[in-house]
């Protein structure tokens, strides 16, 4: 069946429209940032950097890293954004983009998300790297798409059982990352639940001059407990990553710098530092994963 214009729009030159990338310009092992001024910071410790583009807020950087092209891209903020970003990401390798057709030999990326969150245990210290063992989304996009059984609806019964989720809000979704990237890429960082928020005020339990509706839906959250799973942190794009992933057979995971704890009410102002270390680490580790995966 072949896939209209209007369903997957493309720019002059056969490029993706929001991404602005033809196939060839795509790695294997694609680093996600929110902000696009972070993707040079990322592309400076490239061997060498080929591709440069840019769209609104996706800047996209490709090049070399000790042998394996590679691509950093910045998505912006917020579920929204990565709805867009993992589509677009998965048409550039898994569909003849200039024919609108399936390939019929399908591949699998790496997508690997570097960012900063909020911690929501009183244990995780302050510009800890948290990876997320599973993507929590309070976001509700994940139920606009026909997704099986990928969601863990165990974790996600207990936490609206336990928190007294309000019918008015979107229903939750639980999506576990993927093992081989946790174990190659965070093996030795703190692990956890991490929920992801359709906003930074409101939806994160922040009142500045609007009220909130939920104002205990934080601390609930961070008191949940289920057969030892716990939401550790809390921030706005993992949650879609790992549904979306999964659902179109990317491997993905997410890895952060806590920046704020929720619990001691503590901010870091200068964590710059740490996010370089934890840039230089997951790039020093992305050499031992496996790429050309067809799925």
């Amino acid at each position: 069946m072949e896939i209209k214009s209007s369903e997957m729009p493309l720019k002059d030159g056969g490029k993706i429209y929001h991404l602005n990338l033809v196939p060839e310009e795509l790695g294997n092992t694609v680093i996600l940032v929110g902000d696009p001024g972070r993707v040079p910071a990322v592309s400076a410790r490239f061997d060498s950097v080929t591709v440069k583009r840019a769209n609104r807020e996706i800047v996209t950087h490709s090049g070399m890293l000790n042998g394996q092209f590679i691509t950093v891209l910045s998505t912006g903020m917020g579920t929204d954004n990565i709805d867009i970003v993992v589509n677009e990401l998965d048409a550039l390798v898994n569909i003849d983009i200039a024919k609108g057709v399936v390939r019929p030999e399908r591949k699998s990326l790496n997508i690997i998300r570097i960012g900063t969150c909020g911690i929501l245990q009183g244990d995780i210290p302050l510009e800890g790297f948290i990876a997320s063992e599973y993507g929590f989304g309070f976001d509700g996009l994940l139920q606009f798409y026909d997704h099986g059984d990928i969601s863990r609806d165990d974790i996600v019964e207990a936490f609206v059982r336990q928190t007294g989720w309000d019918e008015r809000l979107p229903y939750p979704y639980c999506v576990k990352g993927d093992d081989h990237l946790l174990q190659t890429v965070a093996h030795d960082m703190h692990r956890g639940i991490t929920a992801s928020a359709p906003g930074f005020y409101g939806p994160q339990g922040r009142e500045i001059r609007a009220k909130l509706r939920f104002p205990e839906l934080i601390h609930r959250t961070e008191r949940f407990n289920y057969e030892k799973h716990r939401i550790t942190n809390l921030e706005m794009e993992c949650s879609a990553i790992y549904g979306l992933g999964k659902l179109l057979g990317h491997r993905a995971l997410t890895v952060c710098v806590g920046i704020a704890n929720r619990v001691t009410g503590d901010f870091s102002a200068n964590y710059q530092p740490a996010m370089d270390k934890l840039i230089d680490t997951v790039l020093e580790r992305v050499g031992r994963l496996e790429v050309n995966l067809t799925i």
